[in-house]
């Protein structure tokens, strides 16, 4: 079985410009994602996906193999999926086989150590079809807005539960996934048939989506 990690990493960004190359602690946020999967003795190659030459330049020369995405799978509203696919068919079209993909997200760079052998170990064992990084959250007190009323109302407001009666809520972090090839160019979703989760800790996972969880970020790597 062949294990390949596939990093996503288009250069266009609205929030934070050239977000996966910006410097994290003297280092471009890519350079953890493709550090850690380097280590790994259980990937067998580590490619990096971008239309941005620049990110495809440095990915390179840190050890990384690249793939030159088309700019229709680069944009805002293109899926990972569509941007997955087209990296395993080009794999596929040079000779390489892909059965099982590890897919990180670049803007989740903290990571526990040993993770993406760890994460495939526990996916083999269990016989899982596809797998996503989680951490558990305190259950939700979730409220709605009223279309008539301006102010929240909250679900089940007639009693509180405590912590401990409560089942146990997870959140899909989007730190990476894993998933089998076939199946996944079949059902086009990165999550499909037998579903595992791998629990992260809170620190673990977190994700950049503007300056201000960079700043969080920071403070987290100094953890």
């Amino acid at each position: 079985m062949k294990v390949i990690c596939i990093i996503l990493a288009r250069g266009g960004s609205k929030q934070i410009k050239n977000k996966n190359i910006i410097k994290l602690c003297n280092q471009p946020m890519i350079y953890y994602t493709i550090k850690e999967a380097l280590k790994s003795k259980l990937i067998n190659e580590t490619w990096v996906s971008s239309d941005s030459e620049k990110i495809l330049k440095y990915s390179k020369k840190i050890g990384a193999n690249t793939i030159k995405r088309p700019l229709k799978y680069s944009k805002d509203k293109s899926s990972s999926e569509s941007s997955w696919i087209h990296a395993i068919k080009y794999l596929k079209r040079i000779g390489k086989q892909v059965d099982i993909v590890v897919a990180p997200q670049v803007t989740s760079p903290k990571r526990p150590k040993k993770i993406f052998d760890n994460a495939l170990k526990y996916f083999n064992k269990k016989r899982f079809d596809s797998l996503m990084s989680v951490n558990e959250i305190n259950p939700p007190n979730t409220w709605i807005k009223s279309k008539n009323l301006k102010f929240p109302r909250k679900k089940n407001h007639n009693f509180y539960k405590t912590r401990q009666s409560l089942e146990k809520t997870y959140n899909e972090n989007g730190s990476f996934y894993i998933f089998k090839t076939k199946e996944f160019l079949l059902k086009k979703n990165r999550l499909f048939n037998k579903i595992g989760m791998y629990v992260m800790d809170k620190k673990f996972g977190f994700e950049v989506d503007d300056f201000e969880d960079l700043l969080i970020l920071k403070k987290i790597f100094k953890i």
